[in-house]
């Protein structure tokens, strides 16, 4: 068996749209609006480059359905590339691009192989002696464990088995396809290409059981490098993978600890020399999409929540300050709190902060806002939900009724706090 190499790479979301560019202009907003064609683009540059045998895409290519022909167009020309390479593709659809879920279809180039929905279903390159495995989801929402219905290996090659799976809902992903890495370690095959879960892993070794993660972070919680693996075999084992970094922005939560400054001022100079050192540490050329999160006690506290929103502009100067495309702010977090003994104080905010400590530990008064919370939080949207980062709001969401009364306390004396000043 000759060495060769390909990449396996998964969970691209084609033209998924990415959060909180609305309003957004500008050079960078409009990167990011395309960073997942941009992405892809990328790694067809790099299959090319390095003369990839095949590729493999291990589920959720598409985001949903296209809401026109374009992303398939898109698809179809990248594949015309690696046709024009001679590179052999093979496509399993997970989730995300389901059967049932995408309604416009394009005919692919001939190098493009899609596993059937219906069973599972092989593919060989001969001359490599190399068999690959898969069996795309006929619906969104596949809870039976696929991998018994595999064929067996085909004695003689370098069986490759690709499959879109929770894994048993790793890092907080929806278990679709259930199974345990038990059951691929036994299948026999010599290598497991997986998708579904957005971080990059090797579970197993000898045989390999590997998810590739996400071609390119599209949200906060997706944040560093990003992209695909690329798996050399010789004499019919794996002799090294390598990660292919083909993102073009990526994703951070920066901390800023602003205990020490005096004025905003000095917070917002702590923001920019922040970005500046991340972006020349962990950028790599890219653009940095940046969560900014002030954090520490500090006497700013009340003037950082009473002007929040002149606060974020200024932060988003400094970041263009540093160059167009060197950073974007997606969003400002003041997580900051008032300084120790502010319920002390011998005045009215005094009164209100230690009233406000007082009312967390009211059983009856949480009771009553347990039940108009609850109702509240049951009317959000699932986004709203599961990407909260204000406090008050978070602690509702958690059911933290306690929690919600100490942080509305402590806003609300910020605020007055910084309206007296």
């Amino acid at each position: 068996m000759r060495p060769f190499r390909f990449i396996h790479t998964g969970d691209i979301h084609l033209d998924s749209p990415l959060k909180g560019l609305s309003g957004q202009q500008g050079a960078a907003a409009e990167r990011i609006r395309t960073a997942t064609r941009i992405a892809f683009d990328n790694l067809v540059s790099q299959a090319v480059e390095d003369e990839v045998d095949f590729v493999v895409i291990a589920g959720d290519l598409y985001d949903g359905d296209w809401r026109d022909y374009q992303t398939g167009l898109f698809f179809a020309k990248q594949m015309g590339r690696l046709a024009q390479a001679n590179i052999p593709v093979f496509v399993l659809h997970g989730n995300h691009d389901a059967e049932s879920q995408i309604t416009r279809r394009l005919t692919l180039p001939a190098n493009v192989s899609v596993f059937s929905a219906r069973k599972a279903e092989t593919f060989q390159l001969q001359h490599l002696n190399v068999a690959v495995h898969g069996h795309s989801f006929r619906q969104r929402d596949v809870t039976d464990n696929l991998v018994p219905a595999y064929p067996p290996p085909i004695a003689g090659c370098f069986n490759i088995g690709v499959l879109h799976t929770g894994l048993g809902g790793m890092h907080g992903h929806a278990n679709y396809a259930p199974c345990a890495i038990e059951d691929l370690v036994n299948k026999g095959y010599d290598y497991w290409a997986l998708g579904h879960v957005h971080r990059a892993a090797i579970l197993h070794e000898r045989p390999h059981v590997v998810f590739c993660g996400n071609l390119q972070g599209r949200h906060i919680r997706e944040c560093g490098p990003k992209g695909a693996s690329l798996v050399s075999v010789e004499d019919g084992q794996v002799e090294g993978i390598s990660p292919l970094h083909v993102d073009c922005v990526r994703w951070i939560h920066l901390p800023v600890p602003v205990d020490l400054c005096r004025t905003s001022a000095d917070a917002i100079d702590l923001v920019r020399q922040a970005i500046a050192a991340t972006a020349e540490r962990e950028a790599e050329g890219r653009l940095l999409a940046c969560r900014i999160e002030l954090t520490g006690r500090t006497g700013l506290h009340g003037e950082l929540l009473a002007s929040t929103e002149h606060v974020l502009a200024e932060v988003r100067a400094a970041a263009l300050g540093l160059g167009e495309e060197i950073a974007w702010i997606e969003r400002l977090v003041i997580a900051t709190a008032s300084p120790e003994g502010a319920a002390s104080r011998k005045d009215a905010l005094g009164d209100l902060q230690r009233i406000m400590e007082s009312a967390g530990g009211d059983a009856e008064l949480q009771a009553r806002l347990a039940l108009d919370l609850g109702d509240l939080v049951r009317k959000l949207p699932h986004d709203v939900r599961a990407e909260s980062d204000d406090a008050v709001l978070k602690a509702a969401i958690d059911g933290n009724v306690a929690g919600s009364i100490t942080h509305a306390g402590a806003y609300l004396s910020a605020r007055i706090a910084a309206e007296k000043a």
